[in-house]
């Protein structure tokens, strides 16, 4: 048995989420202590608990400790990962309306279900659109695009909104399964810029507000020498929300950023936010945003040969979820560059 200890680290949800895909994976069994003990709320939150019993149904797992804010965790395969069709609600496990990211939940069942012959159909409730996870459109325009040069092959498709704190969204997700390893990744050089897009969205609020975002981010990339096409967009959903994201196309990588509302923060802030970011990513010259390359550790871990990246920023994020790579599988692992700047991350498996 594989033995995770849940501090290392960023000593967030990560660790999970991750020692669970590479579980079911390998078929290796997996204990998992300290869950989340750098967090305020330590142990499996709802999300958390989503996740495992979304991994432990597509490999029929034997699980003890699978309870809301345990911090000790046994996870056993009893099969390599089974295709098929699966429906997990954040809300349900919480028993409660929770805005848990679906997000997440998908980034733990992805991999496993990729690389499983056959196609699968998820239907994922909860939180689409909620800081600290990937949103639905960052999935949709970067992670997916990016992972499909590898041979990962998947579709999102949003069917509600969810925005913090209220959650009651849903979106449904096909895999393509595939045998046999993944091409290895390749992103060292962006290019030029092809295209900046992006859109300021709102649930249950007025029209002026997406408006002004996208007016505000228009106007501070333009400055900076970068046409945007972003639109406003009002929609409807469980509970009021707002969040603008942002696009960069590159000629060989694209890279996303967002930021959300929340009472009493100006429309304005909101969009400077995640202009400022999109901004020191792109001054950099790296082609990899910090959030993708954490997100590409893990196909670039499972393909044969070298896998090399270049990142505006190493995150311990990044370095948290490596280390666990490390406890599973046998690759050799290099990263330059320090903590909070730029670097080169390589993988290499034989």
């Amino acid at each position: 048995m594989v033995s995770i200890d849940g501090s290392i680290g960023e000593g967030g949800g990560q660790v999970l989420r991750t020692a669970l895909t590479l579980s079911a994976l390998t078929g290796q069994p997996v204990e998992i202590a300290n869950i989340r003990a750098g967090r305020p709320n330590p142990g499996l939150q709802p999300q958390h608990l989503t996740a495992v019993q979304a991994a432990a149904a597509i490999c029929q797992a034997r699980v003890e400790g699978a309870k809301l804010g345990n911090q000790t965790l046994r996870f056993a395969p009893q099969s390599p990962p089974i295709p098929g069709t699966y429906t997990y609600d954040v809300a349900e496990v919480a028993g409660r309306g929770s805005a848990g990211a679906v997000g997440l939940v998908f980034q733990t069942v992805f991999l496993p279900l990729a690389l499983a012959p056959g196609e699968s159909h998820l239907t994922l409730r909860g939180g689409t659109h909620v800081p600290w996870a990937p949103s639905v459109d960052y999935l949709q325009e970067v992670f997916l695009p990016t992972v499909a040069s590898m041979g990962l092959e998947a579709e999102v498709d949003l069917v509600a909104w969810g925005f913090y704190p209220a959650g009651g969204g849903e979106v449904r997700v096909r895999i393509r399964g595939r045998s046999g390893s993944l091409s290895p990744i390749a992103l060292t050089d962006r290019g030029a810029v092809r295209r900046v897009w992006g859109r300021g969205v709102v649930s249950n609020l007025p029209a002026h507000i997406p408006q002004r975002m996208v007016d505000r981010a228009r106007n501070l990339l333009a400055r900076a020498g970068l046409r945007a096409d972003l639109q406003p967009l009002v929609v409807r959903g469980a509970g009021p929300g707002a969040g603008i994201f942002l696009f960069v196309q590159y000629e060989h990588a694209r890279a996303g950023f967002t930021a959300y509302g929340r009472k009493g923060l100006p429309a304005d802030q909101v969009a400077e936010a995640a202009c400022r970011d999109l901004l020191a990513h792109h001054e950099t010259g790296a082609p990899v945003d910090p959030y993708l390359a954490d997100q590409l550790l893990l196909p670039m871990a499972l393909a044969t040969g070298v896998s090399r990246i270049v990142t505006s920023a190493i995150t311990r994020h990044l370095l948290t979820n490596l280390a666990v790579l490390q406890a599973f599988l046998p690759i050799r692992a290099t990263v330059e560059g320090s903590e909070g700047r730029p670097g080169t991350v390589t993988i290499i498996r034989a």
